[in-house]
C-alpha cells in the first residue's frame, strides 16, 4: 500500500507544481508530464506486486464524514484495472507533452493540473473500499474530465458537450449514491465488507438496476451513451486517449465489482448485459460507420468495444447463474481480456488520429487523402491498430472476442445455460460487430 499511496503522493505534487509553473507552460507541461509519469511507474509497480503475489493489501482510518471512512485495499481486480489506468496515463502524458506545446497560460493552469487529478481519482476509484470514498473520488473523476472536454471552451459545441457529459455523469452518480445506501441497508459506513447484497430476489433486482445505470453510463452502454459521441470529439486528443481508454472502463470495473457480490444472479441479469451489449456494438458499429467526423467515429467504436465487454459479462452472470464454471471464467475471462486489448490498441488509435487531425487542421475524413506518405509511421502504427479492434488474428482484439466467442459455443456443449439463443447472440453478435468495425476502419484508413 506504501507504493499505491507514494505514486497518488507524486501524481498530486505533479498537480500543484504545474499550476505553480503555469505562466512557463513548457516548464509547466515537463513537470506535469514527468510527475504524472513518475508516479504511474510507482503506481503500476504495487499492481504487478499484488498480481504477482495473489497476497492482498489493506489500509484502513477513520474518515470525519458521515457514513465514510478512508478503506482502501488491491485485490487482483483492482490491480487489473490500475495497471491500466497507470499504464495508459503515462502514455497520453508524453503525448500530451506535444498537444500543449504553445498552449495558453489559461490552458496550462487547467490541463496539466486536471489531468493530474483524473489519473489520481481513477486509481483511487479501484481500490477504494467505503461508498462515500468512492463517490468522492468518482465525482473527482467526472469534474477533472469535464474540465478536460471543455478545454478548448471558444467553441458552442464543445461546450454543448461539456454540459452533456456533466448531466449524465451526474445522473449516473445519483444512481450510484442510491446503489450504496440500499447496499448498506442501515449500515453505520459504507464500507463494502458491510453491505447485505440481495437479501431477497427484489431487493438485488432492483441493486442489479442502479448498477447497472449507474455504471453503464459512465461505461457509454446503449442507451446510456449519449454524452460519448459529444465530450470525446471535443476532449484534446491525448485526454480523449485516455477517456477513451480507461476511464470508460471504471464503469466496466464497477459492473464486475458489485454485480458479482449480490449473491447468486437472476438469469435476467445476464440476459439484460448481453442484450444491452449486442445493442451497443451493432449500433456503435453502424453510427461509426456513418460518421464523417474522425474523433466522432473513434467514439462510437468505443461504444461498440463496451457492448463486446458487456456480453462477456453478461454470460459470465449467466454461468454463475446456471451453475456453469466454465461459462462463467469464459464470460469474465473475456470480458477482462477485452477491457485490456481495448485500452491499449483504442489509446493507439485515438492517439493516431490524434496525430492527423494535428497535422492536417480537421476532423473531417473527407477532406483528408494522401497522408501515408507524409506520415509513415503514424500510418503503420493506426493500421496495427485498425487490424486489431476490427478482431482480426493474431493481433489481441481477435484474441480477447475468441474468448467471449468460445463462452457462446458453451451453450451448445450444455443446452441448459442457455442453448441456441446464447449461442445465436454471441457467435452472431461477435460476428456482426466484427464484421462492421472492419468496414469503418478499411474507409477510414483508405480514406486518410
Amino acid at each position: 500500500m506504501f507504493l499505491f499511496l507514494a505514486a497518488l503522493a507524486v501524481i498530486g505534487s505533479s498537480a500543484v507544481l504545474a499550476l505553480v509553473f503555469a505562466r512557463r507552460p513548457s516548464v509547466a507541461a515537463l513537470i506535469g508530464a514527468g510527475s504524472t509519469v513518475a508516479g504511474c511507474g510507482i503506481g503500476l509497480a504495487a499492481a504487478v506486486q499484488v498480481l504477482a503475489t495473489g497476497d492482498d493489501v489493506t489500509l484502513r482510518a477513520a474518515w470525519n464524514v458521515p457514513l465514510g471512512s478512508f478503506y482502501v485495499a488491491i485485490d487482483a481486480l483492482s490491480a487489473f484495472f490500475l495497471a491500466l489506468v497507470f499504464i495508459v496515463s503515462a502514455v497520453a502524458a508524453v503525448s500530451g507533452v506535444g498537444y500543449m506545446k504553445g498552449a495558453s497560460v489559461r490552458h496550462t493552469a487547467i490541463a496539466w493540473p486536471m489531468f493530474a487529478v483524473l489519473v489520481g481519482s481513477m486509481a483511487l476509484v479501484v481500490v477504494a473500499r467505503n461508498g462515500m470514498l468512492f463517490l468522492a473520488a468518482w465525482e473527482a473523476m467526472a469534474i477533472s474530465s469535464f474540465f478536460l472536454v471543455t478545454l478548448n471552451d471558444g467553441a458552442v459545441e464543445v461546450r454543448n458537450a461539456g454540459k452533456a457529459y456533466l448531466i449524465a455523469s451526474h445522473i449516473g452518480t445519483a444512481f450510484l449514491l442510491a446503489f450504496f445506501l440500499l447496499a448498506a441497508g442501515g449500515a453505520p459506513l459504507l464500507d463494502f465488507d458491510l453491505f447485505e447484497g440481495g437479501t431477497t430476489a427484489g431487493r438485488a433486482g432492483v441493486l442489479f438496476v442502479l448498477a447497472l445505470v449507474g455504471f453503464g453510463t459512465k461505461a457509454g452502454l446503449m442507451p446510456m451513451h449519449v454524452w460519448l459521441p459529444e465530450a470525446h470529439p471535443a476532449a484534446p486528443s491525448y485526454v480523449s486517449a485516455l477517456m477513451s481508454g480507461v476511464m470508460i472502463k471504471m464503469g466496466i470495473y464497477g459492473l464486475l465489482r458489485f454485480t458479482t457480490d449480490l449473491d447468486t444472479p437472476a438469469a435476467w441479469w445476464g440476459w439484460t448485459l448481453v442484450v444491452m451489449g449486442l445493442v451497443s456494438g451493432v449500433m456503435g458499429g453502424l453510427n461509426a460507420i456513418a460518421s464523417h467526423d474522425f474523433k466522432r467515429m473513434m467514439a462510437y467504436h468505443s461504444v461498440e468495444n463496451i457492448g463486446i465487454i458487456a456480453l462477456g459479462i453478461g454470460a459470465g452472470l449467466l454461468g454463475l447463474h446456471y451453475g456453469s464454471p466454465l461459462l462463467a471464467v469464459l464470460g469474465f475471462a473475456g470480458a477482462l481480456f477485452h477491457t485490456l486489448n481495448h485500452a491499449l490498441f483504442k489509446a493507439l488509435l485515438v492517439l493516431g488520429a490524434g496525430a492527423v487531425i494535428h497535422t492536417t487542421g480537421t476532423r473531417e475524413i473527407e477532406k483528408m487523402g494522401g497522408l501515408l506518405r507524409r506520415m509513415p509511421y503514424t500510418g503503420l502504427f493506426f493500421a496495427v491498430g485498425a487490424l486489431a479492434i476490427s478482431g482480426l488474428p493474431p493481433l489481441n482484439g481477435f484474441m480477447g472476442e475468441f474468448v467471449i466467442f468460445r463462452a457462446g459455443l458453451q451453450g451448445v456443449f450444455d443446452p441448459a445455460n442457455g442453448g441456441v439463443i446464447l449461442v445465436a447472440t454471441l457467435v452472431g453478435g461477435l460476428a456482426m460487430i466484427s464484421a462492421l468495425s472492419g468496414g469503418a476502419f478499411m474507409k477510414a484508413f483508405g480514406m486518410v
